[in-house]
């Protein structure tokens, strides 16, 4: 089954929490501090994959999780990273963010995208060792992983791309001329999913796609075609399939501008791609007695208009000729397009918000500052408060407007504010209530 489309909830694993240890040693009570750090969770990442046809898997298993970290011991035992959870998907997938931001495109072999980043590794008293804090009594906790919303949609890289209205003829085309088999029946909409082919011509090879009907309207939704429409876009050149027979509601010359209509209301550009014409179904005499006519249209549109069987093969060669033509000189003249990914700048470090009376730290750097294991004694107060004076946050609430005694909330948090950076005895942080 073919899936082109896909929302992925992607969880980066936790941090491991780092450890407050120490050597001990005859005559030293305390002893040298030795606990190790927890390490950094594994991260979620999109990669392209080849082998991969469709987002089937991920519709089916939308949350993935990242393996967490472990955390630090004693003798400086350091805790082992998560494993990063590798997701396959197919060469052309483009990821989007809740808010609508391109994170990547992904066109080429192997090409990659952290889409959730792993929680950050507490470090052990060890690693919290400074000249004024020789034999710190604490360690840091490991912090949690990203959690992010990735709405993933494939679109089919071709070199060729088939359209036409609903039983022109386009799925016993690339059944001919490829080893593609999709579903043949005659009635509308037969093809429900995008079909790739490749195409074997005078020892070349190209990749052609078999794009579900289009109908008036497909660009504003109507019919199924509005749903692929976007697998037309990475196609080098565009073979417009018409088809004279009694099964289409319009002739084959408002079929013509209905697709190119329908093309360039998706997206403009697709209006200048190349295109090579055809009519299908050469071998029925409605056909046959249509051709005048159209022959006598193409030449008044300057059109290069190819007539064609799949049944018998008539005019297949041709074709094929002139659509491997088209596709060289594009590739000539606009080389292969390169995926990219966004690079998401670093939100900024904290935020202060006034709600209920209470001053409120957002962010990262804030979060971080009292990220650890104990915070009942005044030598962690004490180092909690250089850590935010070193930040700029304590600045910051002071320019904000706080006072000596205001609420101040970190996470679940709750601490009275002093501007000085000193804590007495009984300034213990509350779990903020209902947090």
């Amino acid at each position: 089954m073919f899936v082109d489309e896909a929302v992925v909830f992607a969880s980066g694993g936790d941090g491991g929490a780092g450890v407050s240890s120490f050597l001990k040693q005859k005559g030293k009570p305390r002893g040298r501090p030795e606990g190790g750090s927890g390490g950094r969770g594994g991260a979620v990442i999109l990669r392209a994959d080849s082998s991969v046809a469709s987002l089937l898997d991920l519709k089916r298993h939308p949350h993935q999780k990242a393996g967490s970290a472990t955390h630090g011991e004693g003798d400086l035992r350091q805790g082992k990273n998560g494993e990063d959870r590798v997701i396959p998907v197919p060469l052309g997938t483009v990821a989007h963010l809740e808010d609508g931001t391109v994170l990547a495109d992904l066109v080429s072999e192997g090409q990659e995208v952290t889409v959730a980043l792993g929680g950050r590794g507490g470090r052990g008293n060890h690693a919290l060792i400074t000249p004024r804090l020789r034999a710190p009594t604490f360690a840091e906790q490991g912090e949690y992983g990203e959690q992010v919303t990735v709405r993933l949609e494939v679109k089919l890289i071709a070199d060729a791309a088939l359209i036409g209205f609903p039983n022109a003829g386009k799925s016993t085309l690339i059944s001919t001329v490829s080893a593609a088999k999709p579903k043949i029946a005659d009635y509308p909409f037969t093809t429900l999913q995008p079909h790739l082919g490749v195409v074997e011509f005078d020892d070349q090879d190209f990749v052609l796609a078999d794009i579900p009907g289009l109908i008036e309207g497909a660009a504003e939704g109507k019919g199924l075609g509005h749903e692929f429409l976007r697998h037309v876009e990475r196609a080098r050149v565009l073979v417009v399939l018409l088809d004279a027979s009694s099964l289409q509601p319009v002739g084959p010359q408002s079929q013509y501008e209905t697709l190119v209509a329908e093309l360039a209301a998706h997206s403009p550009e697709l209006s200048d791609r190349p295109r090579v014409v055809a009519v299908a179904k050469a071998d029925l005499d409605e056909t046959s007695a249509a051709l005048p006519g159209l022959k006598s249209w193409a030449e008044d549109q300057e059109i290069d208009l190819h007539v064609v069987s799949a049944a018998t093969g008539e005019g297949v060669r041709p074709l094929l000729s002139s659509v491997l033509l088209q596709v060289a000189a594009v590739t000539r003249s606009a080389p292969d397009r390169r995926g990219y990914v966004l690079h998401r700048p670093a939100g900024s470090g904290f935020r202060v918000v006034r709600e209920d009376g209470v001053w409120v730290l957002e962010g990262r750097t804030a979060e971080r500052a009292v990220n650890l294991d104990d915070l009942s004694s005044p030598e962690v107060l004490d180092y909690v408060a250089a850590r935010l004076a070193r930040a700029g946050i304590t600045e910051a609430l002071v320019r904000a407007g706080a006072e000596k005694g205001d609420d101040v909330r970190i996470g679940e948090l709750l601490f009275e504010f002093r501007p000085d950076g000193e804590f007495d005895d009984e300034d213990e942080p509350e779990m903020a209530e209902n947090q």
